[in-house]
């Protein structure tokens, strides 16, 4: 499947297959208040929940289970600012394999301390001067490892998919039909997933100053982050989509908007005082959009994805005194 031009239904169910017992199936939640507060019915898929704080595990454990097992022997490499890397890290570990994960040297130190914790390697790089792709590939033709992409990755995204096709059941065992889904995004891999595996139609966000995917629909082609800051949402920083996810993304009809920080931090305070969940800000910037107006949601049914919920403790100290 690497080389397939796209994703399928029937990859993301073959996915399902694999990671069934594995991952969590997380729950659709809601709230009377969110509710109350957009004027539409909310249901919240809380990835956070998952296993390594992230959704990033299903694709992860996916793709190295696809793996012949003759494959696994020389471990994984992964680049990722600290959920992809928690969720290869672990996926690495059920199934025996050494794994080596290249991370920003800012990453937060709860996202670092937690891969290793699962049993991986960690090199740092500096993600404004160093190509993590070029550091990845290099220790995977040293290692003989295999490389596992963030979200450019069949697999990836097919595992990613199956939190979109538990949305897709849940929604019709409760008889409710969704207008339309946001999602948090940096690569893509999660939403372009997602809008395979549930069907339905996607509005991508993105951290304000990273609104590439949401510029790339637009214009029709792939543009990269213009002029790449500091932000909350480090979950998110990526600075240009990939063909795969972005073409998925093209032939589902998807749309972007971006939201500011200090949506995020609201969206954060919203999930834990009224959901009592812990949210990151990369994994809460979906709900920002639905609590800030970004996406007029008002008489609408919609489902908001909380992808993540690996936050520095001072960061959400700051939504809570904000």
């Amino acid at each position: 499947m690497d080389a397939f031009s796209t994703v399928s239904e029937l990859d993301v169910r073959a996915a399902a297959v694999r990671v069934h017992g594995v991952a969590v199936r997380t729950p659709l939640v809601r709230s009377d208040a969110l509710d109350a507060t957009t004027g539409a019915t909310v249901w919240l898929k809380p990835e956070c929940l998952q296993r390594t704080g992230s959704f990033k595990f299903r694709g992860a454990y996916n793709r190295l289970a696809a793996l012949h097992p003759d494959r696994r022997a020389a471990g994984v490499v992964a680049y990722s600012s600290g959920n992809h890397a928690q969720g290869v890290a672990l996926a690495a570990r059920l199934l025996g394999m050494p794994a080596t994960i290249v991370m920003p040297s800012d990453a937060p130190a709860v996202k670092v301390a937690a891969t290793r914790g699962y049993g991986a390697d960690v090199v740092f790089y500096d993600r404004l001067t160093e190509n993590r792709d070029a550091i990845g590939a290099a220790i995977a033709a040293r290692t003989g490892a295999v490389l596992v992409p963030p979200f450019d990755d069949a697999h990836v995204i097919a595992g990613q998919g199956t939190a979109g096709l538990e949305v897709a059941e849940d929604l019709a065992a409760l008889g409710v039909t969704a207008d339309f889904a946001l999602v948090c995004c940096g690569g893509g891999g999660l939403a372009s997933g997602f809008a395979v595996g549930s069907g339905l139609p996607v509005i991508t966000v993105e951290p304000s100053g990273y609104d590439d995917v949401a510029r790339s629909l637009v214009a029709g082609r792939i543009l990269p982050v213009d002029d790449p800051q500091p932000t909350l949402c480090d979950a998110l920083q990526t600075l240009s989509t990939r063909p795969l996810p972005f073409g998925i993304l093209q032939a589902c009809g998807a749309r972007g908007v971006a939201v500011d920080e200090a949506a995020v931090l609201a969206a954060m305070r919203c999930a834990f005082d009224h959901l009592k969940l812990v949210v990151e800000p990369g994994g809460a910037v979906a709900l920002a959009a639905a609590l800030s107006g970004a996406v007029p949601l008002r008489g609408r049914t919609v489902v908001v994805m909380l992808s993540g919920g690996n936050v520095d403790p001072a960061v959400f100290a700051r939504c809570l005194v904000g």
